[in-house]
C-alpha cells in the first residue's frame, strides 16, 4: 500500500520544444540540453533514475536499466507559466492563456491600485527585477511610489524597499491588487519583491511572497485532502494554489532550504503527498541566462538525490517533474514552451519507458489512482498494485 508521494517540481527545467513551441517565440529551445555543457553540471543520480532514457534526452547517456519509470509530457493548458504548469499538474487544463500586460497594465487599473494603495506607482511595464529596482528604486525611496512591473507572465509584481515599505505593509498592498485583478484581468500571480540595500547596490530579499488566482475547479489537492489525506507544501506551492487543499505549508528562501525540508518530512509519520518546488532554476538562473549556475543547480539537486532516495521507505514513491522550460541560453530571458521530464520511483516498482504523453495531468490521475480516488482528467501511468 502507498502511503506517502514526494512530488517534487524542478522549476522550469524543460526537456525541449514542445510541438506548439513557435507560437510562443520558443522555437529551438531546450533548458536540459542548454545547461548540461556547463561546468558544475552532473546528474548521476538523475541518470541512474532514466532522465536520459526519456524521448529526446539521449544526449545526457541512457543507462541501460533506468530505477524509475519516465516519460516526456507535453502542456495541453495554454501557457508556458508557473500557475497555468503546476494547475495542469494537479489535474486543471487552463483552455485560455491568462492575461499578459506587455505594455503595461492599462489606466483602471494603476488608478484604482493607486487610489486603494494612497500610493503613486513607478514602471508599470515589462521589466527584469534586478534591473527595476536599479532603475527605479531612487525614486523609490524618495516619493514612496510603488515599483509596478510584469514580466511575459502573467503577474503584477510589486517592488519596494523594506524601509518604506515593511514586507506586511506590501503584502497588504499585494492582497488590494489581487483583489482589483480579477475577471478579464484575473493575473495568474501577485508578486511582492521587497529588497534592501542603497542606491547602487539594491538586492532582493527572500521574503517574497506570491498571491495566486485560485484554481478554477477541483485539484487533486483538494480531492486528497476532501479524503483526510495529508498534503504538505513545500516552497510556493502553497501560494500557488491560494492555500486550497493544503494541510501544511512550509516555506522556504532556496533550493537548498527546500531540499533539505523536503528530506526532514522523510523522518515524519503522514500518509499522502508532499508537494515541493525548487524556484531557484527558474528566479536565480533561467531568468538571468545563467547557464553555469542552472547547471551547478541541478548538480546540487543531483548530489541531494543521492542522499535522498536511501531515506525512502517501503510504501513510499518519489515523482520529478517541471513545470515549463526556461532556457538560459537563448536571448529571451521568459519561460520557454517546453516538454517537461517525468520520473516516477518506488522501492517496488518495475520502471517502463512511459514514452510522450499528452498532458501534465497524468500526474494527477497517477496520485488518485495510488490513494483509491476518482481521477480529475488523465489516466494513472502506473497501476496502483505496481507501488
Amino acid at each position: 500500500m502507498l502511503n506517502r508521494v514526494f512530488l517534487i517540481v524542478l522549476d522550469s527545467v524543460g526537456a525541449g520544444e514542445a510541438p506548439d513551441s513557435a507560437v510562443y517565440g520558443d522555437s529551438g529551445s531546450h533548458t536540459l540540453r542548454s545547461v548540461c555543457r556547463a561546468d558544475g553540471f552532473h546528474i548521476e543520480n538523475l541518470r541512474r533514475l532514466g532522465l536520459a532514457n526519456i524521448d529526446g534526452l539521449n544526449f545526457l547517456s541512457p543507462v541501460p536499466h533506468p530505477m524509475a519509470s519516465h516519460a516526456r509530457l507535453r502542456e495541453c493548458s495554454a501557457g508556458k507559466d508557473t500557475t497555468t504548469g503546476h494547475f495542469e499538474i494537479a489535474g486543471i487544463v487552463m483552455p485560455a492563456p491568462l492575461p499578459t500586460y506587455p505594455d503595461g497594465f492599462p489606466p483602471e487599473i494603476i488608478d484604482a491600485f493607486s487610489r486603494e494603495t494612497g500610493r503613486g506607482v513607478l514602471c508599470n511595464r515589462p521589466a527584469s527585477g534586478t534591473a527595476v529596482i536599479e532603475e527605479y528604486g531612487a525614486e523609490h525611496m524618495r516619493t514612496g511610489a510603488l515599483i509596478v512591473y510584469t514580466s511575459a507572465d502573467s503577474v503584477f509584481q510589486i517592488a519596494a524597499h523594506e524601509d518604506i515599505v515593511p514586507p506586511e505593509q506590501l503584502y497588504a498592498y499585494c492582497r488590494i491588487a489581487r483583489r482589483i485583478l480579477c475577471g478579464e484581468h484575473g493575473v495568474g500571480r501577485v508578486i511582492a519583491r521587497p529588497f534592501i540595500g542603497v542606491p547602487g547596490s539594491f538586492t532582493r530579499t527572500a521574503r517574497r511572497h506570491d498571491f495566486s488566482i485560485e484554481p478554477p475547479s477541483a485539484t487533486i489537492l483538494d480531492r486528497m485532502a476532501e479524503a483526510g489525506l495529508d498534503t504538505i507544501a513545500v516552497g510556493k506551492i502553497n501560494d500557488i494554489f491560494a492555500g486550497r487543499g493544503i494541510s501544511r505549508a512550509i516555506p522556504t528562501v532556496s533550493n537548498d532550504d527546500g531540499m533539505a525540508k523536503t528530506a526532514e518530512l522523510t523522518e515524519e509519520n503522514w500518509r499522502g503527498l508532499c508537494f515541493v518546488n525548487l524556484v531557484d532554476f527558474d528566479s536565480s538562473y533561467g531568468h538571468r541566462n545563467d547557464i553555469e549556475g542552472y547547471g551547478a543547480a541541478l548538480g546540487r539537486f543531483d548530489d541531494w538525490l543521492g542522499d535522498f532516495l536511501p531515506r525512502l521507505r517501503e510504501g513510499d514513491a518519489l515523482i520529478i517533474t517541471a513545470d515549463h522550460g526556461c532556457d538560459p541560453a537563448t536571448p529571451s530571458t521568459d519561460h520557454s514552451r517546453e516538454y517537461v521530464p517525468l520520473l516516477i520511483y518506488a522501492p517496488t516498482l518495475i520502471p517502463r519507458n512511459l514514452g510522450t504523453r499528452d498532458g501534465f495531468f497524468h500526474i494527477s490521475a497517477t496520485l488518485a489512482a495510488a490513494f483509491g480516488l476518482d481521477p480529475i482528467c488523465g489516466e494513472s501511468l502506473i497501476d496502483r498494485t505496481e507501488f
